[in-house]
């Protein structure tokens, strides 16, 4: 049995590192040793979904899974949704904790996105939440819950319509007091299917020519709109999420195939763009919204 021993810190961080690890197993049985596990966040639980799919499409069965070993950890992930979203993924080790109703709340749970009502029931709950958690926690305007949907909407519909593959979203709002020092909104999003480059091959792949390459094809989505439409107007969904994310400060990164693109605030220490990571199919998503820090007397006059 192969065994993966995963980080302490499952977050956009790990991501990479979890699904490259995954790719190069060869055997057939395989164990994610979770147990050291501290913290999880809805990046590296998506990944860890996207681990295990790809586990079973390549074996035929289900991985082996042993829990977290410290309780507020494993129940965080109950409360999340990830123990009943990865039941069909993962044989447990022992029975995950059950769903607790604690006074943590969550402002979206892990979702599994496979039809158009799902984007829309999605949308739905975060918006009756949303409003209070940009105005009150990330000092966002009133005004930020339109676009904000819209982009939940958008990496949602990315699923259904590129990936033609079911996916997982899931966002929630942390304190990250060490790391920033302020609050920090959290979306994921992921799909095992078809990933960019296979999306925009029919449409561009013959512009590009040689240079045609999971780099080439997110970079030409991510910075310039390019789509698998022939029609101008439609899918600039990609490009205008980079946009928006960027005018409230936030990072946006995408892995597609062997690379991944990112928008780097001055906060935040991602690379750009990375090449050569393994072959891992699908994209995911990763958003996240920092607080707007309070302006100051100062600035407040000069923007006067």
């Amino acid at each position: 049995m192969n065994v993966l021993s995963l980080p302490t810190s499952l977050d956009h961080r790990s991501m990479d590192r979890i699904l490259d690890e995954t790719v190069s197993v060869e055997t057939e049985r395989v164990l994610f040793d979770a147990r050291h596990v501290r913290w999880a966040d809805p990046n590296g639980m998506v990944a860890l979904l996207c681990a295990g799919r790809a586990t079973v499409a390549r074996t035929g069965r289900s991985a082996h899974f042993r829990i977290p070993e410290n309780s507020d950890t494993t129940g965080y992930m109950a409360r999340m949704g990830f123990f009943r979203a990865a039941e069909s993924l993962f044989e447990f080790d022992q029975r995950p904790p059950r769903r607790p109703s604690g006074d943590t709340p969550v402002l979206l749970e892990i979702m599994p996105i496979t039809t158009n009502t799902d984007v829309h029931e999605v949308v739905e709950r975060v918006q009756g939440s949303a409003g209070e958690i940009l105005s009150r926690t990330l000092n966002y305007p009133a005004t930020a819950v339109v676009p904000f949907s819209v982009i939940l909407s958008e990496v949602c519909q990315n699923i259904l319509e590129h990936a033609e593959a079911p996916g997982w979203v899931a966002a929630q709002v942390y304190n990250w007091k060490k790391r920033l020092g302020r609050h920090v909104l959290v979306l994921a999003v992921a799909d095992m299917g078809r990933g960019f480059k296979a999306s925009l091959t029919d449409e561009h792949s013959a512009r590009f020519g040689d240079r045609w390459s999971d780099a080439t094809a997110l970079e030409a989505a991510f910075m310039h709109g390019v789509t698998r439409f022939p029609d101008s107007h439609r899918g600039q969904g990609i490009q205008q999420i980079r946009k928006q994310v960027g005018r409230w400060n936030g990072a946006l990164s995408i892995r597609s195939g062997t690379a991944r693109i990112a928008a780097v605030p001055d906060w935040d220490d991602q690379p750009p763009l990375l090449q050569n990571l393994a072959a891992f199919p699908g994209s995911q998503i990763s958003i996240l919204l920092p607080a707007r820090v309070p302006e100051t007397a100062a600035e407040v006059g000069a923007n006067a």
